[in-house]
């Protein structure tokens, strides 16, 4: 498909900055196929059934991103220090990380870059790739380069965010989820940033089950897609993993005739995942770059809780592979114009699968 038949037009003001202080009043948007319905996170009580599984992603964010200073080169009389953003994003041995950096221009194979201010964390550029990505080697190593990164980073905000405002202290409780237990992300899957403990306590009390998957979530989500066709984009890894218990409720929910609701579509990627060759879920344990475009074939979630995505991206071409491109393209109209909020600190909406939407209309 053509990567043009995923673009729509957002007023800037729609994107939201800083998340809701009262998580459940976010609004949330219900689609199924073309009918659309307005509600607010706190109704997932009533949206979703006894006997339902609620799948979230447990990943943790770590503080990836990172203010680095590369000294003046000894080239032609040398040069000013040079400030460089550094967003890290994948982890390569216990001693190398892969990050994006800003800007990438001003590097070169062999720069020594000074990390958070002070001498105590460096590391060299010993590569340069395309799109910004450079490979870093650090003086430090296994726990702790972990533990100066811990000190050195801030949250790794989204650039349609950190491009407007400072990082700052509250982001690292706002950006990171009820569910974070596992460390390795450096995105958030922020579907999960609406939920509280006493929203899991009112789905608990209504027979509405709970699952966790890990998926830790790259940077790469945020890459821009700068083919013409969707077949031609090359698709971000990360790592996931779904244990044996939790593919084991998820069958006895469905044959008990509950839904398997994806909490973001991390869990929705992970889950489709891990799909064997007889169409069945089954333990998973691995990288995945599962990209998901309208005609893929859903075998595991039902429903789909998550925020609303950047027109012409991956995640807005997952969304509309799930519950049809023409009800999204509907439905983002009618969240423009309604003025719901944007991406990762903004609303949500609630998507039923088209096939089923289909059947029950």
């Amino acid at each position: 498909m053509r990567v043009d038949d995923f673009d729509f037009d957002l007023p800037e003001d729609r994107i939201a900055l800083r998340p809701l202080e009262d998580k459940e009043r976010a609004r949330l948007l219900v689609v199924s196929g073309l009918t659309l319905r307005d509600a607010v996170i706190a109704d997932l009580t009533q949206l979703l059934r006894p006997g339902d599984l609620l799948v979230s992603n447990n990943t943790k964010v770590i503080p990836a991103f990172l203010k680095a200073t590369r000294p003046p080169r000894d080239v032609g009389g040398g040069t000013a220090p040079v400030e460089i953003d550094l967003n890290l994003h994948r982890r390569m041995a216990p001693d190398m990380w892969a990050a994006f950096a800003k800007p990438a221009k001003r590097l070169a194979v062999g720069d020594s870059l000074a990390i958070g201010g002070g001498d105590e964390l460096k590391a060299e550029v010993i590569q340069k790739n395309a799109d910004g990505e450079v490979h870093l080697r650090f003086n430090k190593s296994g726990a702790g380069l972990d533990r100066a990164i811990e000190q050195c980073g801030s949250m790794p905000l989204p650039p349609y965010i950190s491009s407007k405002r400072e990082i700052d202290a509250q982001d690292a409780s706002d950006y990171q989820t009820i569910f974070a237990s596992k460390e390795g992300a450096v995105a958030a899957p922020t579907a999960s940033l609406h939920f509280t403990q006493d929203l899991l306590e009112r789905l608990e009390a209504k027979g509405i089950h709970r699952a966790e998957l890990t998926l830790h979530v790259g940077a790469g989500t945020f890459l821009p897609v700068k083919v013409e066709d969707t077949q031609d984009h090359v698709m971000h890894a990360e790592w996931g993993e779904i244990s044996e218990a939790v593919v084991d409720q998820i069958k006895r929910v469905k044959s008990d005739g509950g839904r398997i609701v994806a909490l973001g579509t991390t869990t929705l990627r992970l889950l489709e995942s891990a799909v064997d060759g007889h169409r069945q879920i089954v333990p998973f344990a691995g990288e995945t770059d599962i990209f998901i475009t309208p005609g893929f074939r859903f075998q595991v979630a039902d429903l789909l809780l998550t925020n609303f995505h950047l027109p012409r991206s991956t995640l807005f071409m997952l969304v509309s592979a799930f519950a049809g491109l023409e009800p999204m393209k509907a439905a983002y109209a009618h969240a423009i114009r309604s003025q719901y909020r944007f991406y990762s600190y903004g609303d949500a909406c609630l998507l039923a699968r088209h096939d089923l939407a289909e059947k029950a209309q």
